[in-house]
């Protein structure tokens, strides 16, 4: 008897629970608001003056695209001079012959024999030798921070250049051209709406037969009416206390680039 009243209760409440399926195509669903699904803005890690902007508002950018770029003229002569310098062998070439030369001279004093040297000179030539590694360790060691200060002058200069993180649109544009910018003043938004995510507040009782994966209908409004089909990516972990309430994120394809921000309805299918 338990067993029974057990299955019928398990029955009612998955048939309440695919009950709380909502159908977008009659007109129902959970409303909810369309947002890129990037959306990125960028600024400079220092003050300086812009030089160059190559895009305007609502153009196609791609990844790597260079949108905007500071006056960098007195950094790359800078640059220049420490290249020369990184470049510049010289004195390890210098260091490395002196090297060869005080053990030249070492080898000739000990053929040479006690008759025609004393010990004081070998030893006096052995010392001149290890100051001469020591002084070869010394240029390699300083030809090593040359370099290094040269990549980080270039990474700076790299930093003057902001490039589009993303495939997108330029939505917004702070600055002009010879305009100056502090350091993290908003210069430059791209934004992606292709495609779309939608936040959707769900139920927690409902949200508990979804998975991600499982599919989604987004019923756009007029006046340009339709019907997508979407798929969840992403359910929160914790409920919103005051709601009772988990956030379910459907990601539709919008083709037909659709503006972000629409009201839209949601309704989803029990995962099997």
């Amino acid at each position: 008897m338990k067993l029974k009243i057990f299955q019928i209760y398990t029955l009612l409440l998955a048939i309440i629970l695919l009950g709380s399926t909502i159908n977008a195509a009659s007109g129902q669903g959970i409303k909810a608001i369309t947002k890129p699904c990037a959306d990125v803005t960028l600024a400079f890690v220092q003050p300086g003056s812009i030089s160059k902007i190559n895009y305007k508002e609502g153009d196609t950018v791609h990844v790597n695209d260079v949108l905007v770029q500071q006056d960098d003229s007195v950094e790359q002569i800078k640059l220049e001079e420490l290249k020369a310098e990184a470049d510049d062998e010289t004195t390890i070439e210098h260091a490395e012959m002196t090297l060869q030369q005080r053990g030249v001279d070492v080898k000739r004093l000990e053929q040479a024999g006690s008759a025609v040297t004393t010990p004081m000179e070998v030893e006096y030539a052995k010392l001149n030798q290890q100051i001469s590694e020591l002084q070869l360790r010394i240029a390699k060691l300083q030809h090593e921070q040359a370099l290094r200060k040269y990549k980080e002058a270039q990474k700076q200069i790299d930093r003057m250049t902001l490039k589009s993180p993303i495939d997108g649109r330029i939505e917004m544009i702070n600055k002009e051209t010879g305009e100056s910018v502090n350091a993290l003043e908003e210069v430059i938004r791209i934004v992606r709406i292709d495609p779309l995510w939608i936040d959707v507040k769900v139920p927690v009782t409902q949200a508990a037969i979804l998975k991600q994966g499982g599919s989604a209908t987004v019923e756009f409004p007029e006046p340009k009416k339709m019907t997508e089909e979407g798929r969840i990516i992403y359910i929160s972990a914790v409920g919103d206390a005051g709601s009772d309430t988990l956030v379910v994120r459907v990601q539709v394809p919008n083709k037909t680039n659709r503006q972000a921000g629409e009201n839209v309805l949601v309704s989803f299918r029990a995962a099997n």
